[in-house]
């Protein structure tokens, strides 16, 4: 909520801001996500060829085709945040501003359903760019002769289209939204409430090592809460028609033959590398944006006081 007295920041400016810091975070997770999405994806149909750790899919990528194979999906990934990140942190923080009441922040109750709304947003804009990063950073896995190779994502997305019909870009559209729901509601509300805590202890200001700390705790519940919703996500947008018909039926399918066919704890399969993918990308992503929203407060709308943006 702006101070009395302070210039407001225009709406589109939070979602200008929302996409770049998403897009800067991912130039440094990109090979972590596809690790991710490699394992997620790695012993369907034959659980003994399946990744056993992060290490050894990291061996087996690098051996099989390249350190430049790490970056395969990166046009998919910035594309993505260009259009989920830049929605639904820019809803969010509308919302969040538009909630807060005489400078006091919303209820963490409030945080969470203002999260799911800005998820669900940013997911249904999001979910072509997602359908194209998993297909693109799973190509890999399959044989020589049933690679899409997509060469970047606009051609992935004409490409799709052409071949398939444009509804499949937004296959998994279902599962993705409610992850993004999962993800928002878990990611934004907590970093929201670990901030205000840390401010309220007095031990640290509105500066990059309370976000820092917040951005931790909030990486660690998202990964845990999100990643069965995420494999099933996952698995249906990289599935294939078998005899006219599609490998899965829905998320509850792809969970049920997961337990059933690889365990459990499968549903936490890669557990390690999306961890590793999105605890660092929440930090990036949250420093990035307070620090981009203390620097346009400050250096282009003049105003004294440099607080972030949550």
């Amino acid at each position: 909520m702006a101070q009395q007295g302070e210039k407001p920041m225009p709406n589109y400016i939070k979602f200008v801001l929302g996409g770049l810091a998403g897009m800067g975070a991912t130039c440094f997770v990109q090979p972590l996500d596809l690790v991710k999405n490699r394992m997620q994806l790695s012993g369907v149909g034959d659980p003994s060829k399946a990744y056993k750790t992060s290490f050894h899919a990291v061996k087996d990528i690098l051996g099989r085709e390249g350190v430049l194979a790490m970056y395969t999906g990166l046009s998919a990934g910035l594309l993505r945040q260009a259009t989920y990140t830049t929605a639904r942190l820019g809803i969010y923080t509308w919302l969040f501003e538009a909630c807060s009441k005489e400078g006091q922040p919303p209820s963490f109750a409030v945080k969470a359903v203002l999260g799911m709304v800005a998820g669900v947003a940013g997911a249904f804009v999001g979910t072509p760019a997602e359908v194209a990063l998993i297909r693109m950073t799973s190509d890999g896995n399959l044989p020589a002769a049933e690679r899409r190779n997509y060469s970047w994502a606009g051609n992935a997305l004409v490409r799709i289209t052409k071949e398939e019909g444009v509804r499949v870009l937004w296959r998994g559209a279902l599962p993705t939204m409610g992850r993004a729901m999962v993800v928002n509601a878990a990611q934004l509300a907590s970093y929201s409430q670990a901030k205000q805590f840390l401010l309220s202890t007095g031990y640290l200001g509105d500066d990059i090592k309370c976000h820092f700390a917040a951005s931790m705790v909030s990486g660690l519940m998202t990964t845990a809460a999100s990643m069965p919703v995420d494999i099933a996500k996952t698995r249906i947008q990289n599935m294939k028609i078998i005899d006219g018909k599609p490998e899965y039926s829905g998320a509850f399918d792809v969970l049920g033959k997961v337990v059933r066919n690889e365990g459990f704890f499968s549903l936490w399969k890669g557990f390690t590398p999306y961890f590793a993918r999105l605890g660092p990308h929440t930090v990036l992503t949250f420093i990035f944006l307070e620090q981009m929203t203390s620097s346009y407060r400050l250096y282009i709308l003049g105003n004294k006081e440099t607080r972030g943006s949550l």
